[in-house]
């Protein structure tokens, strides 16, 4: 695995002090999800998740979601607002370790490993599995070391110059950005910033991207450009995207994960499936309501 034991002493004295504890799931009530309304893989699943229940201070947030994400593909996750869309992204590069008092329950597997054994890097597991958030968080550094933090703070070795321009290159930046590369990050537009996320998420090669509403912030220009990167990444990436934007799930995901809450406002999976099927011919009513606006 890249870059063990590179990760930051503050990571690492942050995650000693966590409340934090993942154990297999207890008998949880699953409300109304047809387990036939869940789309399952044969085979090149890059990640997994096994009755995945997550809990905030002792409330649950998720309950006993199960799905596959297979390999190379785009996969939309929707649903109303605070029904754990982000609470589960986060799951599968372990940031919500960084949250006092959590608690996860289940398993996730990434390339048929868990990601929460013991002898789990999180580090190692953020590079491996990036994430882009909502509103660009570029560094107050220049584009050129924006883009080439990772690679150095993970010890990879080669030319960092090339690297830093093939990961522009892969973001759709580099003819914008490539004679100003000291210039302050900061002073790029918003839909540029957004891409320089994705440029720096790209520099240290990862599996998988994780897009929690990646251009919720963004104009529709800027969101056009998002939307034409994420088609093209998926040759060499495995996406999955948190999005509130119908039309934008049924543009960029081959497949698509409805969370919705029960009656007790914990989010729970209803439906995946390919996309198509989602907006066109969904098996749930609560998917149909959703997507077509009736409720959400």
């Amino acid at each position: 695995m890249r870059g063990a034991g590179t990760g930051s002493p503050a990571l690492a004295t942050r995650k000693r002090t966590i409340d934090q504890t993942f154990t297999q799931p207890t008998s949880i009530h699953r409300g109304g999800v047809d387990p036939d309304n869940i789309m399952t893989f044969d085979d090149d699943v890059v990640l997994e998740t096994k009755d995945l229940s997550v809990l905030y201070g002792g409330k649950p947030a998720i309950e006993r979601v199960s799905f596959q994400v297979p390999r190379n593909e785009v996969v939309a996750i929707i649903g109303p607002s605070g029904a754990g869309k982000s609470t589960l992204i986060r799951c599968y590069n372990r940031m919500n370790d960084l949250i006092n008092g959590v608690e996860i329950k289940g398993d996730i597997l990434f390339e048929g490993s868990p990601l929460y054994a013991p002898e789990a890097d999180p580090t190692e597991i953020r590079f491996r599995i990036g994430m882009v958030f909502q509103r660009p968080n570029p560094f107050p550094k220049s584009i050129y070391d924006n883009v080439a933090f990772g690679p150095r703070i993970n010890g990879i070795q080669g030319d960092m110059d090339q690297m830093v321009e093939d990961s522009l290159r892969k973001a759709a930046l580099w003819d914008e950005v490539h004679d100003r590369l000291e210039d302050s990050a900061l002073a790029l537009s918003g839909g540029q910033q957004q891409r320089l996320c994705i440029a720096r998420a790209l520099a240290v090669q990862p599996e998988v991207i994780l897009m929690d509403e990646p251009a919720a912030s963004l104009d529709p220009i800027s969101t056009q450009a998002i939307e034409s990167l994420i088609r093209e990444l998926i040759e060499d990436v495995t996406i999955v995207i948190v999005t509130h934007n119908m039309q934008q799930a049924q543009r960029v995901a081959k497949y698509a994960a409805v969370v919705m809450t029960d009656e007790s406002r914990i989010g729970e999976l209803i439906e995946y499936g390919p996309t198509e099927q989602i907006f066109g011919t969904p098996r749930d009513q609560r998917t149909e309501a959703y997507v077509t606006g009736r409720i959400g």
